[in-house]
C-alpha cells in the first residue's frame, strides 16, 4: 500500500474540486464531490502504476501561508 498526498482545488467557474499529486506526471483529475475527486485520482494513481516505474520529479513538501499587506 503507498499513500500519496495531492493538492486539491475548487474551480471557481465549473465548481469542480480539481487534485493532483505534485511531481508525478499525468496524476489530475477532477469530480464534483471530494469523495468523487478522491476516487477518480485513486483510479488513476493506479492506472499509472500498473503501466509503469514511475519516477518523481519533485517531493512533496508541505503549503505555506503568505502574509502580504
Amino acid at each position: 500500500m503507498k499513500t500519496f498526498t495531492a493538492i486539491v482545488e475548487r474551480d471557481s467557474e465549473t465548481h469542480l474540486y480539481v487534485g493532483y499529486v505534485p511531481g508525478f506526471p499525468g496524476a489530475h483529475s477532477q469530480g464534483e464531490t471530494l469523495d468523487e475527486l478522491q476516487e477518480n485520482l485513486r483510479e488513476v494513481i493506479e492506472m499509472l502504476l500498473e503501466d509503469e516505474e514511475v519516477l518523481f520529479q519533485t517531493e512533496f513538501i508541505g503549503t505555506q501561508q503568505i502574509v502580504v499587506r
